[in-house]
């Protein structure tokens, strides 16, 4: 990847790292498309963090440098009131206070589980942290979504404002190898898309699997669950998990289950159902596999509509999987930037991502990288309306 390059100019928005004030003073941009800076707390390592919001003329995004989070995401309804759509807190110390949750950050170096934290690799046998009982999530105790990100900004012919977040991932972090230099970039257009491109560079054989782990309740974030709302998925397929959650190596069919989203229905009207699987993740959480594109092509993955408020959300990206997460460990503890408490069902997470213990599976996607590629891929999400039924 080329070297990164400094800051650009951006608005800084009031130095007193209030919240509630650079929501007030990006509300209405100064221009179609705008980018404003605010402290927003130190991290544990010292360091400060900022709170970046990127506006359009309709949406307003929120990004921290603090795990690369997305915290807030407002998005207007049928009648253009706007509503955060994504889980997440409105202090810095609720996301420290609540390590294992996830709430639109970063993750990597590997997205998902991988069995016993262990792969081979060019020969050789390496050693994951294992932070999820005997096997490795979501890149380990220390994995991107705690790390600090260096931020700069960037436009494009008035069409898009973008935030590029870049970190080093050392060799051996969280037992990985080589060292990994990692770009993400959050853009959002003039016509209202959120684009996520990952890309990635190493000096050794490594697997990587980067996506992006926001939660989303399109009524609003802290409105209830997103039992109401629809899905479709552009899977006829999906990889069995044991109790663990570890992918058993199959590749299964939906047909004739609860996990057949190939046209749109309720999340909730099957989510109970008597089926190991369901039983198994208490709900949903479950890598589908992607059709109707070459590997490495942009496809569509998944629509989600909710009549309640009209919004809906198009998800496309050139991964081979996704992963749907239902929010099945909320359990009412957790209060979110609303002051609501996030109950079960409260979000759903849509992650572009290779299949989970893809490096012990040698017949799933590949998720090496070697030192003479680059990792790269691209998710955007897409939103709409719909209007009022009659």
């Amino acid at each position: 990847m080329p070297p990164r390059q400094p800051y650009e100019p951006i608005h800084e928005a009031p130095s007193s790292g209030s919240a509630d004030r650079l929501a007030a003073a990006t509300w209405q941009p100064r221009e179609l498309l705008n980018v404003e800076r605010a402290p927003f707390g130190i991290a544990p390592s010292g360091e400060r963090v900022d709170r970046y919001v990127l506006t359009s003329p309709s949406v307003r995004m929120a990004i921290l440098t603090y795990g690369g989070r997305v915290q807030v995401l407002d998005v207007p309804d049928r009648n253009g009131v706007r509503s955060n759509v994504v889980l997440g807190f409105a202090t810095l110390d609720g996301y420290l206070s609540a390590p294992d949750v996830y709430f639109g950050a970063i993750v990597g170096r590997y997205a998902n589980r991988v069995a016993r934290g262990q792969f081979e690799l060019a020969g050789r046998r390496h050693q994951l942290t294992c932070n999820e009982g005997r096997n490795h999530l979501h890149g380990g105790w220390h994995g991107f979504d705690k790390r600090h990100w260096e931020a700069r900004t960037t436009r494009s012919n008035h069409k898009e404002v973008a935030l590029v977040l870049g970190r080093t991932s050392g060799d051996g972090e969280e037992g990985y190898p080589g060292v990994l230099e990692v770009e993400v970039t959050y853009a959002l257009t003039v016509d209202n898309v959120v684009r996520i491109d990952y890309r990635a560079a190493t000096t050794r054989p490594t697997i990587v699997s980067l996506t992006n782990h926001s939660l989303f309740n399109l009524s609003g974030e802290g409105t209830g669950t997103i039992l109401d709302h629809e899905l479709k998925l552009n899977a006829d397929r999906y990889t069995p998990t044991d109790r663990e959650q570890i992918p058993t190596g199959a590749i299964a069919t939906v047909e004739d289950t609860a996990l057949d989203f190939q046209r749109l229905m309720k999340i909730g009207s099957r989510i109970g159902a008597a089926e190991e699987q369901m039983i198994l993740a208490r709900g949903y959480d479950h890598n589908f596999v992607l059709g109707d594109a070459a590997y490495g092509e942009s496809r569509f993955a998944a629509l989600v509509v909710d009549r309640r408020s009209g919004r809906t959300m198009e998800i496309r990206t050139t991964e081979p999987a996704l992963q749907v997460y239902t929010g099945n460990r909320l359990d009412g503890s957790l209060v979110g930037a609303s002051g609501q408490s996030y109950e079960r069902f409260g979000g759903i997470a849509l992650e572009t991502q290779r299949f989970p213990d893809s490096p012990n599976r040698h017949d799933f996607p590949t998720a090496v990288l070697a030192p003479n590629e680059l990792f790269h891929s691209k998710t955007e999400l897409r939103f709409r309306t719909i209007p009022q039924a009659k």
